[in-house]
């Protein structure tokens, strides 16, 4: 798995970031036995082809080259109930959907409309009417501490702090040994972000190699994969949050979904690694996975209109997922708002239906016990926006 350091990291300076998968993970303790993860997915996934509507009659016209095969077929699509479906690479977590612990969420997007990955990741990790230097999971935080006596403490794990969880509340940084020290690895991110470019990728590599540089830098991230691999830190998390005195809250990340061209061959991967991920970190938790609600969700969608080199643009709504024993799942939640004539917002994108702040919140009120006011200053001008309902057992 070769995503690489995102293009957002490298672009930054930010050097000791995933170079292996492009993977991420940050902690934070909080009292109390449930336990609370976000996946950040960057780079905007397909939110039409991991959750596929393959009961919409406007599917098939506007991206005949994405669809899945048909349920029931090798390789085919995994049945949700009817009408929706998920990609054949998120196995395991169709039978957590099977196990009533997955619930996905369709037509979803934040109140930004921009098609940037920099400013829609700052509006997502943020949660607010405007872009903020603090995120809304330190913000939680902060809300949980001022109903309880313990005091909660943080931990990033990767090479950078995310916007999710720098604030106020205290947070360290830590990564794995190992995980920054490749000899060349300003070769190797170079290397990791074009991987998967047909043209530049191959191309870089025979540069490197004309120049002298061997398995050091071709190599290295082969052997290192599998240490810091999306799946290994999700299970190491798990056995963080596992701990009796360990940490509630989690934040991970994972990139590669930025799939503007032969999106059916390469978004198998990062759905591949996300399904494994989510397994691990059920796995890691143990027990506790009973306690748990693990929110995906990604900056913004991508078009529902297929491009001209098999891929899909930058779009607005998209999917989130909540997977975990505390989830009410076995459903897809939502309103659909169709894929037919005049349904799409301005003609291309699946048009929003639900906010995402309305997931957040209701996970934050009915799982974390968050009450009014901790929402309004975890998520600050979205009073309008209420928290959503059912979408844990508890809740």
């Amino acid at each position: 798995m070769t995503d690489g350091l995102s293009r957002r990291s490298a672009i930054l300076g930010l050097g000791g970031a995933m170079f292996a998968s492009g993977g991420g993970l940050a902690v934070a303790a909080a009292p109390g036995e449930k336990r609370f993860v976000v996946v950040l997915l960057r780079g905007a996934m397909d939110g039409l082809s991991a959750v596929v509507p393959y009961g919409d009659p406007g599917l098939m016209a506007l991206r005949p080259e994405l669809v899945p095969p048909p349920l029931g077929q090798d390789k085919g699509m995994l049945d949700l109930g009817g009408m929706f479906a998920l990609h054949p690479a998120l196995t395991q977590a169709h039978a957590m959907y099977r196990a009533n612990e997955l619930l996905a969420v369709h037509a979803v997007a934040g109140s930004w409309r921009a098609r940037s990955h920099f400013e829609a990741q700052d509006y997502l990790e943020s949660g607010a009417e405007r872009r903020l230097s603090t995120g809304w999971l330190n913000r939680t935080v902060t809300a949980m501490k001022a109903g309880s006596a313990a005091q909660p403490r943080a931990i990033a794990i990767g090479g950078t702090m995310p916007l999710l969880l720098r604030g106020a509340a205290p947070a360290a940084n830590w990564a794995p040994h190992g995980f920054a020290e490749p000899k060349d690895a300003l070769y190797q991110t170079v290397l990791a972000l074009n991987h998967d470019d047909r043209i530049t990728g191959p191309a870089i590599a025979a540069g490197l190699r004309a120049r002298g540089f061997g398995h050091a830098v071709l190599g290295e991230m082969e052997r290192d994969k599998g240490r810091f691999a999306f799946p290994a830190l999700a299970r190491a998390a798990g056995a963080m949050l596992r701990a009796p005195d360990g940490p509630r809250l989690a934040a991970m990340e994972l990139s590669g979904w930025d799939t503007h061209t032969g999106q059916a061959n390469r978004i198998a991967t990062p759905l591949t690694e996300l399904d494994s991920g989510l397994a691990a970190l059920r796995d890691g938790l143990g027990e506790a996975w009973k306690q748990t609600v693990v929110l995906v969700m990604t900056e913004f969608g991508r078009t529902a209109r297929m491009n001209g080199t098999n891929g899909t643009d930058h779009g607005t709504a998209s999917v989130a997922f909540l997977a975990g024993g505390a989830v009410a799942g076995g459903r897809v939640a939502g309103t659909w708002p169709g894929l037919g004539s005049g349904r799409l917002l301005e003609d291309r994108d699946l048009a929003p239906t639900t906010d995402l702040r309305a997931i957040a919140k209701g996970v934050l009120t009915a799982h974390l016990g968050v009450g009014a006011s901790g929402l309004a200053a975890v998520f600050p001008g979205a009073e309008a926006v209420p928290a959503m309902r059912g979408l844990t057992r508890a809740g």
